[in-house]
């Protein structure tokens, strides 16, 4: 079987080079992103974004290689039938693609093994220039990092093809006899199943999402639901891309071009779906996580607005007694070291971690903020702590400037969206050379003057509304940041994914347009009917998209307490993915009718 996968490779390679560069893609990602991690120890931030970056890019690539196998297979079922025919097994069947599968993972392996060192350099740039890594950083080589690229590469192209694979084998020899297209089965048990799963998943973890009142649980339930929500779509997408094409599919227009445009979207269910679906999954991701972002930062800036009462902010101690100023409330910000011991059937594990928090006067603190959610700042004295997330009573076991105790949770900080400290230590039990900057809350009394107060506090001074606007700001610059490396990744696999479908739907469509040329139709007639049906597909796919990331939003409102909606980024994927996609239609289509009709109307495709 290696063998004829080898051949069928060298006699239709325009089929597998969208799936090749894929894998490419991915091993070069993934052997950059872990080289990176592993030099990257004290950066958290940057791990962080790798992480991520390898999470969208190993689901990506396994999505576009089986997307890329389905309608190949699809493409190939007389060719699979006639193997059938002169005696193939469903298991020869299965085990030709598997062969087919792993020499595109060797294939992907080989090139994506030096791509991987140019995307390290990109990416340890990238990085750098959003503040995540320090310009002198240099991720180290390392040589175990080359079998773990053989593996993924395999693995990516192996898991990609089994679905597909599974369904190939199913192919009847008497389908030798019968045209494919329209004519084969597109929807299937496998998808029915999978795609309904996944609508009735992606529906209980948007509703789970909306009643949890912790970010750090609701934000993966309703990313995840919009992941669910659109790989379910991709599922049922040839029964919902046919069916929101008529809608859409008026775009074409009334017209001769229009007319032949809808008919040839009503018959060619598989390729329209194939087309859709990298849109779909594009728009849902980048909507998704932007919308995610903007919920968080307006959540986060009114939850801010909620929490701190005061009417100017001071960067520094406010001495008592200053004229003007009714209290003030003095923040030192720490750098601590948290161990936390934890019990895992039976084996003990000890984790030392940095965490974020705050020197204070409680009496004061307890003016400038709203209270716990537990407890009582009232007894955070001697060794006490409050702590965001904690359970009261319990103890816990901190190094401060060099000096380590053990406290004993006194108050739970309210949940908050941006993150914000992890404890609150009393002031009396830090040593004076571990305090850091300080920043102070001030209430001015009534009929002050917060102008002529602010001159005497320590500069800069801003009132409490530009200290928020500023923090939100700055979590903005952050948000776009992650947004740069995570979705550009996304677009460029999108991009490939699209061009890869137009490119074998068109290949595949030269017998159809020279039979529509010698009914009368002109080579640019036919051209533009190609045009028509991809924009109408292509809007078809950017509303499910649109309608996939919805699961998202709403899944975050519960505990942002917004929707936000990022017209900028779908306008943008909007029109990126016209100009994508048309030009790729326009060159595929020119290519596919540069023969005379008459000689490729007597071809079989």
């Amino acid at each position: 079987m290696l063998r004829l996968s080898v051949a069928t490779f060298r006699e239709r390679w325009q089929l597998f080079v969208g799936a090749i560069v894929t894998v490419t893609l991915g091993v070069a990602i993934v052997q950059s992103s872990l080289l990176i991690v592993v030099s990257a120890g004290e950066y958290g931030e940057a791990i962080a974004v790798l992480g991520l970056s390898l999470g969208v890019s190993t689901f990506l690539a396994i999505f576009i290689v089986s997307s890329t196998f389905t309608f190949t297979i699809a493409q190939r079922r007389r060719d699979l039938a006639l193997l059938r025919v002169i005696g193939g097994s469903r298991s020869q069947v299965r085990r030709l693609l598997l062969s087919e599968a792993l020499l595109l993972g060797v294939v992907g392996t080989v090139l994506g093994l030096p791509v991987g060192l140019v995307a390290m350099s990109a990416q340890t740039s990238l990085l750098a220039s959003l503040g995540f890594l320090p310009d002198s950083f240099n991720a180290e080589w390392h040589g175990w990092i080359v079998w773990v690229s053989a593996g993924i590469g395999i693995f990516v192209a192996q898991v990609g093809v089994l679905a597909a694979s599974r369904r190939a084998s199913r192919v009847r020899p008497l389908e030798t006899l019968r045209e494919i297209g329209a004519a084969a089965k597109v929807m299937t048990f496998a998808r029915w199943f999978w795609g309904v799963l996944l609508l009735v998943t992606a529906i209980t973890l948007m509703s789970v999402a909306t009643a949890v009142g912790d970010p750090n649980g609701a934000i993966p339930l309703a990313i995840n639901s919009t992941v669910a929500l659109a790989l379910a779509l991709t599922a049922l997408s040839p029964k919902i891309v046919p069916l929101v094409g008529r809608i859409t599919g008026s775009l074409a227009g009334r017209s001769t071009l229009g007319v032949l445009a809808r008919a040839n979207l009503r018959d060619g269910v598989g390729r329209s779906a194939s087309t859709a679906a990298p849109l779909l999954i594009l728009v849902a991701l980048a909507i998704g996580l932007a919308g995610t972002f903007g919920a968080l930062s307006e959540g986060a800036q009114q939850q801010i607005a909620d929490d701190v009462h005061g009417d100017l902010v001071a960067a520094g101690p406010v001495a008592p007694g200053t004229p003007g100023v009714a209290s003030a409330s003095t923040e030192y910000a720490l750098s601590i070291e948290v161990t936390t011991v934890s019990n895992d059937w039976g084996d003990t594990e000890t984790n030392t971690d940095k965490a974020a928090a705050l020197a204070i006067e409680p009496a004061d603190y307890e003016r400038a903020h709203r209270p716990p959610t537990a407890g009582s700042y009232a007894d955070l004295h001697g060794l006490a702590v409050a702590a965001a997330g904690g359970e009261l009573g319990s103890t816990v076991r901190i190094k401060v400037g060099g000096q380590e105790i053990t406290a004993r949770v006194v108050a739970v900080l309210p949940p908050t969206l941006n993150g914000g400290v992890a404890y609150l230590l009393p002031r009396e039990v830090v040593p004076p050379a571990a305090l850091g900057p300080a920043r102070s809350i001030v209430r001015l009394q009534p009929g002050a003057d917060p102008a002529a107060v602010a001159g005497t506090l320590p500069q800069p001074v801003s009132s409490v509304d530009e200290w928020i606007a500023a923090g939100d700001s700055a979590q903005d610059t952050l948000n776009a940041g992650v947004m740069k490396a995570v979705m550009g990744l996304a677009a460029l696999y999108a991009v490939i994914a699209v061009v890869n479908a137009v490119v074998i739907a068109t290949g595949e469509r030269r017998r159809e347009f020279a039979v529509t040329r010698l009914t009368g139709f002109t080579r640019r007639q036919v051209v533009g009917t190609a045009l028509l049906e991809s924009l109408v597909v292509s809007v078809t796919g950017l509303g499910l998209g649109w309608v996939a990331a919805l699961a998202t939003q709403i899944g975050i409102s519960g505990v942002a307490g917004t929707i936000v909606m990022p017209w900028g980024v779908f306008w943008l994927t909007v029109l990126g993915a016209f100009l994508v996609v048309g030009v790729t239609t326009v060159w595929t289509s020119l290519a596919a009718t540069r023969q005379t009709p008459i000689a490729l109307a007597a071809t079989r495709e």
